[in-house]
């Protein structure tokens, strides 16, 4: 499985940006993850394979979506309200064996992970 995280770049506070991740190899579970500078990873939002059932971080509620279309193989996530809080090199990953939301929110539970894409968020 390979995985392309594509979309980031430079926006101003109060801005939108979408994320993309193009995958091959199959429908997984996927989510996305983030690492700010001098951070630990998180979780950012995760989809089930069809799309069916969907979970944000507590920080992506109401501003971010997760979104995916099957027969493209991509994976999106809509960013919009941007604050400079969400500067981060986003990862997008994918997962043969999830079963729920909880197991989603855990990054040792993905077994592929695409090269990550810079948001940066200015002022």
């Amino acid at each position: 499985v390979q995985l392309q995280a594509s979309g980031g770049g430079l926006v101003q506070a109060g801005g939108s940006l979408r994320l993309s991740c193009a995958a091959s190899g199959g429908t997984y579970y996927m989510g996305w993850f983030r690492q700010a500078p001098g951070k630990e990873r998180e979780f950012v939002a995760a989809i089930s394979r069809y799309g069916g059932s969907t979970n944000y971080a507590d920080s992506a509620k109401g501003r971010f979506t997760i979104s995916r279309d099957n027969a493209e193989n991509t994976m999106y996530l809509q960013m919009n309200s941007l604050k400079r809080a969400d500067t981060a090199v986003y990862y997008c990953a994918a997962a043969k064996d999830l079963r729920n939301a909880a197991q989603a929110t855990q990054e040792r539970n993905y077994d592929y992970w695409g090269q990550g894409t810079l948001v940066t968020v200015s002022s």
